[in-house]
């Protein structure tokens, strides 16, 4: 299978002079069309800074990054249209926007990507359905379980058809049942919508999930 996203002696460094940390350390990585990939560590290990590389949230200061085949250059290129048109990301705390409903937070992804009203109210709502929330088109996030938010997030992530979606720690602010849903979820979305999934995660649990664990230490990958 092609790679969706490939990166080569990627180097990110926060802080200067004997400040300065390594946050990721000549990583080569390679991501591949419809995987289903764990990156798992120890805290501080640079697992969410890896994500926000490959998910161009952050610009490496040395090496090479390709999305969907092509070369990502921050210089030329704007990286908020690659975001857009080519990645979904799921975060930890949701930040989904309190003052909208479900269907309004779905429906701004479409929004950013000049997607016609219509448009994109139907297709919020097909996604709405798909994960379970048809009965809470109009709710909050207040008015939200953890479990349903997360839920809205995978809607909105999907939205513009992305390539790869990067999730990360989706399931910390989750039970155990909340937990195994989410992931037969993943599972269901990875193979309706063809979508490569990464997920940053602590719980060993999802192991058996994956099509593959990568496992960094000191912002290197030890394990693929």
């Amino acid at each position: 299978m092609a790679a969706i996203v490939e990166g080569h002696d990627l180097t990110k460094r926060f802080g200067t002079g004997d400040a300065t940390v390594v946050a990721i350390d000549s990583v080569d990585i390679a991501i591949e069309e419809s995987e289903l990939v764990m990156i798992m560590g120890d805290s501080g290990c640079g697992k969410t800074t890896l994500i926000s590389l490959l998910g161009c949230i952050l610009t490496p200061d040395t090496g090479e990054l390709r999305i969907d085949g092509e070369p990502i250059n921050p210089e030329v290129q704007d990286m908020s249209v690659i975001r857009r048109e080519k990645i979904g990301f799921v975060f930890q705390l949701f930040h989904l926007l309190p003052y909208l409903t479900a269907l309004e937070n779905v429906m701004v992804a479409m929004d950013l990507a000049r997607t016609h009203t219509t448009e994109a109210e139907s297709r919020a709502t097909a996604l709405l359905t798909q994960v379970g929330l048809s009965e809470r088109l109009h709710h909050r996030p207040a008015q939200l379980s953890g479990g349903e938010k997360q839920r809205v997030s995978f809607a909105r992530a999907l939205a513009n058809r992305p390539k790869i979606i990067f999730a990360d720690e989706p399931t910390a602010n989750l039970d155990s049942r909340q937990s195994d849903n989410l992931m037969n979820l993943i599972q269901e979305l990875r193979q309706e919508h063809q979508t490569t999934i990464a997920i940053v995660t602590h719980h060993e649990g999802l192991k058996e999930n994956a099509d593959r664990v990568i496992q960094m230490k000191d912002g290197r990958i030890v394990t693929t």
